[in-house]
């Protein structure tokens, strides 16, 4: 599936052609170098591996710089900071080439994975959206839990009971965005709604899976 590493710029709103208002993500694509390819016949899957961001000199020990350098960046390409396996990626590349937001061009849903921004420690009501009490005077049950366990059968609580807890701060992928638009100058994608993560974070942006 054709993929890139990307960054979440922030959002903003846009008008179509009928005056529409429109909610848009905006995403910038850096140049995504093509550092390897596997192939079926050597490694039992056909995929591409993509790096953006270049590695000041001394950044790695010595002895890992000459390993991920021997093992994974060929002659012609720098050490990248972040790298990011893309399988069954649909199109012809080679080693050396430079992918960009014109990878989207045809295509009108993506996929975008990244870490949610964290939030601590937080209570049943925010991460899980309970209820509550009444906020009545001598109620003493307001933002609770409630009961969690049985009295003498099983006698504990079950799995996967829903309690406060950290919340936020996971992997988390939003299906199916729509393309708003593709600009290729400015090097940005704009997608409809909402993806998950802070400004500036690291984004893996896909083709549209279910679309």
């Amino acid at each position: 599936m054709k993929g890139l590493i990307a960054k979440k710029v922030g959002m903003t709103q846009v008008f179509d052609e009928s005056g529409n208002l429109t909610p848009v993500t905006v995403i910038h694509v850096d140049p995504n170098t093509v550092v390897a390819t596997k192939t079926q016949e050597k490694f039992g899957y056909d995929a591409v591996l993509l790096g953006v961001g270049e590695l000041k000199k001394g950044v790695l020990a010595k002895d890992e710089k000459h390993h991920r350098i021997a093992n994974q960046f060929p002659e012609g390409v720098t050490p990248k900071s972040k790298l990011k396996e893309f399988r069954d990626f649909g199109s012809e590349v080679k080693v050396g080439d430079k992918l960009g937001v014109e990878l989207f061009n045809d295509v009108s849903f993506i996929d975008v994975t990244a870490t949610s921004k964290g939030k601590g420690f937080q209570g049943v009501m925010k991460r899980w959206g309970f209820h509550g009490g009444r906020k009545s005077h001598g109620s003493k049950f307001h933002r609770e839990a409630g009961g969690t366990g049985c009295c003498t059968t099983p006698g504990h609580t079950l799995k996967n009971c829903k309690m406060a807890g950290r919340m936020g701060n996971e992997r988390v992928t939003v299906q199916n965005l729509k393309v708003v638009k593709v600009d290729p100058e400015l090097s940005v994608l704009m997608v409809r709604g909402a993806v998950p993560g802070i400004k500036n974070g690291t984004l893996i942006v896909k083709a549209a899976v279910k679309k």
